[in-house]
């Protein structure tokens, strides 16, 4: 007849995976044996379990444990001088029966919805035109008291479909930064955040003429020689100018306890870019 939401209790299993405490409160409403109409309010407490794992794909899986459904109290409107002898047969032949098939199939029905959200973690995700970066779990999860640990292997793909090799061997735990409280922390390598600008490097290339450079003086000859004398005078005066942009080594990431930095390494190409001919080439910079 009635069934109030319930309070429910997570906690971390070391070693293996969850624990669910869920505080079940609901009526139950029928026709009495001695005529009339019955109402039974009950409490009762579901326990279960839940390991941790890895699946196919190297996603995380939840798998359902052990489930035990006790009884925490028990009211009806029997009248008081019938009630322990049928109360006594009812919770024995009818409730402690009933009640696991009736809760327990709900457990299943919760994690089944968790594994559901943890298939997109092997979802392909689109590094610009670039190529594409997916995760999957290189060891079995970690539980703690306090936190899950999972160790995430990174698949990253060009656009033409080839993988891009990247080290598997992690850092060790002693290296890393300490677990906050209540937070979820994404700890990346300096490899693979070199790996992944190496993927993105053909998006640095640029061509910068007079038209994206808003707000400064024209890109032209005379602003070349006054930023670098040395070349100043070999330059034609007022020619507008074209710089092309390209990447010319793989970048680097470094990352300290004190600082963490990026290096990319380019070369700037000058070209005399007139209206109506080709570009001609003025010098190299590297960058």
């Amino acid at each position: 007849k009635d069934l109030r939401p319930p309070a429910i209790s997570l906690g971390l299993r070391p070693g293996s995976g969850l624990f669910l405490a869920v505080l079940v409160q609901m009526t139950i409403a029928g026709r009495s044996f001695m005529g009339g109409n019955m109402e039974m309010a009950l409490a009762a407490n579901l326990t279960a379990s839940g390991r941790l794992g890895q699946g196919t794909a190297g996603i995380p899986r939840l798998h359902a444990g052990s489930c035990h459904v006790a009884l925490v109290s028990v009211k009806t409107n029997l009248p008081s001088s019938v009630l322990p002898k049928v109360m006594n047969k009812f919770l024995s032949s009818t409730l402690q029966k009933v009640l696991p098939g009736l809760l327990c199939p709900a457990v299943d029905a919760v994690l089944n919805l968790v594994n559901a959200k943890f298939t997109t973690m092997a979802a392909e995700l689109p590094l610009g035109p670039a190529g594409t970066l997916r995760y999957a779990l290189l060891n079995p999860p970690v539980t703690d008291e306090t936190f899950i640990e999972l160790d995430l292997k990174t698949i990253l793909h060009q656009k033409e479909g080839k993988e891009v090799d990247l080290p598997t061997n992690q850092p060790s735990l002693a290296s890393l930064p300490p677990k906050r409280d209540a937070g979820t922390q994404l700890i990346l390598s300096a490899r693979f955040l070199s790996a992944e600008l190496s993927l993105l490097q053909p998006s640095f290339n640029l061509e910068i003429s007079n038209n994206m450079v808003l707000g400064l003086p024209p890109l032209v000859t005379t602003t070349l020689g006054a930023l670098l004398p040395e070349v100043s005078r070999l330059l034609p005066p007022s020619q507008p100018v074209l710089i092309e942009m390209r990447e010319a080594t793989a970048p680097v990431v470094t990352i300290t306890p004190e600082k963490s930095s990026v290096q990319l390494f380019s070369s700037a190409e000058f070209r005399l870019s007139p209206s109506g001919s080709a570009p001609e080439p003025l010098f190299i910079l590297d960058v």
